[in-house]
C-alpha cells in the first residue's frame, strides 16, 4: 500500500536530501490556539511532515482532532503509533510498525494484525517500517518490553537492519527515545547505509542543532523531533535549519 507519501519522501531522500520530521504528542497537545502556532512555526523554519503519536493516554478522538489540525498546513500528516488508539481516519499515512527489539509478541505481530482491517477500512497509505529501540530508561522501551541494542555494538544495527530489509520493510527508525539524554550513537545510521538501501529515521534525544547536523551526515535521511518542539520551538527551529543546511553542502 505504499503510495503518494512514500514517493513524497523517495523522491527527495533519493536525491540526497535530508528530511525532518516534526512529531506532535496528542496527549500533550492539549491547547489547540498552541499547536496551531507550533506547527505554522514549524512549517515556516522548514519542516516536511508531522508525526502523530505517543506511547500512552492518547484516545481516537485527540488523534483525529490533532491530525485534522495539522492537515491545515498542507504537509503530510503520518501516524507514529504507539497502539491502535493513535490511528486516525483523516492522516495521510502510518508507520506500520515491527519493534525489532521487543520481548513482547504483541508488538511482533499480534498488534499488526489487529491494526490492519482498520487501516484498510481508513484507507490510510502503509509506510513498512522496522523500529529499533536503543536505550532503556525510556517510556517506550518500558511499555514495549524493549530488549535494547548495546550502544558500543553497531554490527547489531547492521544485523537487524538487514533483517528488516529482507522481509520486505522500506524504513528502519533508530528510537533512542522521548526524553533520551543523548541522541543515538553516529555509527549507527552508517553502518545501515553501508549495509542496506532502508531509508533510515532517527529520533530521541536530539536537543541541539549539531546533534542534528552530524546524525545526518552520518546517514540518517530523516530527523524526528518532538520534546523539543515542545519545549523550545525557535530551538527546533534552529535543528531544523541545521538538517537543511546539511542538505546544501
Amino acid at each position: 500500500m505504499l503510495g503518494r507519501v512514500h514517493e513524497y519522501i523517495k523522491s527527495r531522500v533519493g536525491t540526497g536530501e535530508k528530511l525532518h520530521f516534526t512529531l506532535i504528542d496528542p496527549d500533550k497537545a492539549t491547547d489547540l490556539v498552541k499547536l496551531e502556532e507550533v506547527s505554522e512555526k514549524m512549517v515556516e523554519a522548514g519542516t516536511d511532515a508531522f508525526l502523530v503519536g505517543g506511547s500512552l493516554g492518547i484516545t481516537h478522538e485527540e488523534a483525529d482532532l490533532v491530525v485534522s489540525t495539522l492537515k491545515k498546513r498542507g504537509l503530510p500528516v503520518v501516524i507514529f503509533p504507539g497502539n491502535i488508539n493513535c490511528l486516525s481516519r483523516y492522516a495521510d499515512a502510518v508507520l506500520f510498525m515491527v519493534l525489532l527489539n521487543t520481548l513482547e509478541p504483541y508488538y511482533l505481530m499480534q498488534i499488526q494484525v489487529i491494526a490492519a482491517p482498520i487501516i484498510a477500512k481508513y484507507g490510510l497509505e502503509t509506510l513498512p517500517t522496522g523500529y529499533l529501540v536503543v536505550d532503556q530508561d525510556t517510556a517506550v522501551a518500558h511499555v514495549g518490553r524493549v530488549y535494547p541494542v548495546p550502544r558500543n555494538k553497531p554490527e547489531l544495527v547492521a544485523a537487524y537492519a538487514l533483517a528488516a530489509e529482507m522481509m520486505g520493510l522500506k524504513y528502519i527508525y533508530l528510537e533512542a527515545g522521548s526524553g533520551a539524554q543523548q541522541p543515538i550513537p553516529l555509527e549507527f545510521p552508517r553502518v545501515i547505509k553501508q549495509h542496506t538501501g532502508l531509508t533510515v529515521i532517527v529520533g530521541g534525544g536530539i536537543r541541539d542543532p549539531d546533534s542534528a547536523r552530524k546524525l545526518t551526515e552520518a546517514g540518517a535521511d530523516i530527523i524526528v523531533t518532538g520534546t523539543i518542539v515542545e519545549k523550545d520551538p525557535d530551538l527546533a527551529a534552529r535543528i531544523i535549519k541545521a538538517i537543511k543546511e546539511t542538505t546544501s553542502q
